[in-house]
C-alpha cells in the first residue's frame, strides 16, 4: 500500500492559490458563455420552431468536447510533440497527472497551478470553438438518430482545433515563429469563421420559407445570452496570463472598451446608413469588438483597443451589410448567424491589429519576447500574424471540407434535414417544443397536414409522418382549455396567427 503526503499532495511548494482561483475562476466565465451563454442567444436568434435545435446543437456540443478532450483532445493540443503542428493525442484522466504542476512540454512553460485546472481551463476554449460553428449551421443541418452534427464535433475538435491550439498557443511551429495570440484571435474566431463558412457551403442553404423571414423569436432573449457572453469575457482574456497577473487586469479593462466602442460604432453605422438604431446590430458590433480584441488584449495599451474598436464596429459592419448583398460568394452560402462576417472578418481585424499596435512593455508582461509591433518599430510582426492566419485559414478549408465529404459518403450520414423536417423545425426532430403555449407548433402542423405535402410526400424523415399526423390532430384540454377537436382559432386564421408569431 502505497502512503502519500497529504501536505505535499495538499499545498505543494509550486501552487499559488491566487493563481488557480483566478484560473478556475475564469475557466468557470468561459463556461458560462456557452452554456448557457450562446445556448439562449442561439435560441432567441433564430424562428422560434428552431429554438430548441438550436440551444441543444451547443448543449451538445459543449458535453461532447469535454469527452473527448479529456481522452485524447488536450495532449493533442498541449502535449508533447508529434509533428511541428500537433502533439502526440492520449488520455489525461489519472490521478497523478490531474494533481501534478501544470507544464506545457513543447512550449517549456510553467504554471503555479495544477494540471487538472490547465486542462478544464483548455477545454472550454475548444468547447466554444464548436458552439461558436454551429452558428453557420442553424436551422437545417441533420440532427435525427444518425446525426452529422454529432459526427462533426468530435472529428472537427480532433483534426482541426487540436492543431491551431499547438501550432499558436502548445509549442508548435507559429509558436516557434512568434505569433501573437493572446487569447484565441487565430486559434477559436478565425477557425471557427473559416470552419462555419466552408460547412455551410457543403450542408446547403435553409428552405426557402425560413431565408424569407428569418426573423428572431426573442431579442429579450437574445440580449441576456450577449450579455452572459460579454462578462464571460473577464475569464476569456483575462485567464490567458495563467496568473493573477497586471496584465490580466489590463487584458480585461481593454476588453471592456473595445467592445463597448464596437458597439457603439455599430449602432451608430446603422442609424448613418439604415436611420434606426438596431439591437441586434448593437449585439453584434459587440461580438466584433470582443473578437477582435481577443487575439491583442494584454498586449495592446488603451489606446490600441480604442482603434481596435472603431475597426471592429465598421469593417465588419461593411462586410455584412453591404458585401453580403453584392458579392456572389455571400449569397450562395447561407451561414446562419453570420459567424464569418462577426467571426472571421472580426479575427483578422484584431490579429492584424495585433501586429501593428502590440507594445513592447505589453508583450513583456505577458511572458513574450516579442519587442512589440510595428507601432514600436517591429513591423515584422504584421508579416507573422498574416502567415499565420493564412495557415489557420487554409487548414480549417481542407480539414472541414474532407469531414464533411467523410460524413456526407462514408458514414452516408446526410448532412442537411430533409425539406420536410425543416418545414416543422424542433418537434419534427426532437418531439418537443420550445414552448407550452398550445398553438405555436400547432398551427404549422395542421397547415402543413391539410395540405397533405408532408405526409403523403416522398421526402419524409422514418416516421415522420406519422408524427405529424398525429400531432395534427391532438388538442389537448389542458393546452387549450377546450374540448378535444375544438379549435381555438377560426378556419383560415391559423396561418396568419402563425406567421405573426414565426
Amino acid at each position: 500500500m502505497v502512503v502519500y503526503n497529504a501536505t505535499l499532495l495538499e499545498t505543494p511548494d509550486w501552487l499559488d492559490t491566487g493563481d488557480n482561483a483566478w484560473q478556475l475562476t475564469s475557466a468557470s466565465l468561459v463556461a458560462l458563455q456557452s452554456v448557457p451563454g450562446l445556448v439562449v442567444l442561439y435560441a432567441g436568434w433564430v424562428k422560434h420552431k428552431w429554438a430548441l435545435n438550436s440551444a441543444f446543437m451547443a448543449f451538445y456540443a459543449f458535453c461532447a468536447v469535454l469527452v473527448c478532450w479529456m481522452l485524447w483532445g488536450y495532449k493533442a493540443a498541449f502535449g508533447n510533440q508529434m509533428l511541428p503542428f500537433v502533439g502526440v493525442p492520449g488520455p489525461a484522466v489519472t490521478m497523478n497527472y490531474e494533481l501534478k504542476q501544470s507544464y506545457l512540454p513543447t512550449a517549456d512553460l510553467y504554471q503555479n497551478f495544477p494540471q487538472s485546472t490547465m486542462v478544464y481551463f483548455q477545454f472550454v476554449f475548444a468547447a466554444i470553438t464548436l458552439v461558436l460553428i454551429a452558428g453557420s449551421f442553424l436551422c437545417r443541418m441533420n440532427f435525427f438518430a444518425s446525426t452529422a452534427w454529432m459526427l462533426f464535433v468530435p472529428l472537427w475538435m480532433s483534426l482541426s482545433y487540436t492543431v491551431g491550439a499547438f501550432s499558436i498557443w502548445g509549442g508548435g511551429f507559429l509558436f516557434k515563429l512568434g505569433v501573437i495570440d493572446y487569447s484565441g484571435g487565430y486559434v477559436i474566431h478565425l477557425s471557427s469563421g473559416t470552419a462555419g463558412f466552408v460547412g455551410a457551403w457543403w450542408i446547403g442553404p435553409r428552405i426557402e420559407e425560413d431565408l424569407d423571414d428569418a426573423t428572431p423569436n426573442n431579442i429579450l432573449l437574445m440580449l441576456v445570452g450577449a450579455g452572459i457572453l460579454w462578462i464571460g469575457w473577464n475569464g476569456f482574456n483575462g485567464g490567458d496570463p495563467y496568473a493573477a497577473s497586471p496584465d490580466a487586469g489590463a487584458a480585461i479593462i481593454n476588453t471592456n472598451l473595445c467592445t463597448a466602442l464596437s458597439s457603439l460604432v455599430w449602432v451608430g453605422m446603422d442609424l448613418a446608413y439604415y436611420r434606426r438604431p438596431s439591437i441586434i446590430g448593437a449585439i453584434q458590433g459587440m461580438i466584433t469588438g470582443l473578437v477582435a480584441i481577443t487575439p491583442a488584449a494584454g498586449v495592446v495599451a488603451g489606446w490600441g483597443a480604442v482603434c481596435l474598436g472603431i475597426g471592429s464596429g465598421t469593417i465588419p459592419w461593411l462586410s455584412l451589410n453591404l458585401g453580403k448583398r453584392h458579392l456572389t460568394i455571400f449569397q450562395r452560402v447561407d451561414d446562419c448567424l453570420d459567424v464569418f462576417h462577426t467571426h472571421f472578418v472580426g479575427s483578422l481585424v484584431g490579429g492584424i491589429g495585433t501586429g501593428l499596435f502590440a507594445t513592447a512593455e505589453g508583450c513583456a508582461a505577458f511572458g513574450l519576447t516579442n519587442p512589440g509591433g510595428a507601432i514600436d518599430g517591429n513591423g515584422r510582426q504584421v508579416w507573422i500574424q498574416i502567415v499565420s492566419a493564412l495557415f489557420i485559414i487554409g487548414w480549417n478549408v481542407v480539414w472541414t471540407s474532407l469531414i464533411m465529404l467523410f460524413i456526407k459518403y462514408v458514414c452516408r450520414v446526410p448532412l442537411r434535414m430533409s425539406d420536410a423536417a425543416c418545414k416543422i423545425g424542433d418537434y419534427a426532430v426532437h418531439q418537443e417544443e420550445s414552448y407550452t403555449f398550445a398553438y405555436y407548433n400547432r398551427g404549422l402542423i395542421r397547415n402543413a397536414s391539410r395540405a397533405g405535402s408532408i405526409v403523403n410526400g416522398v421526402d419524409l424523415e422514418p416516421g415522420l409522418g406519422g408524427l405529424i399526423q398525429g400531432r395534427a390532430v391532438e388538442e389537448s384540454p389542458r393546452h387549450t382549455g377546450v374540448a378535444p377537436g375544438q379549435s381555438t382559432l377560426g378556419e383560415g386564421d391559423g396561418e396568419k396567427k402563425f406567421d405573426k408569431h414565426d
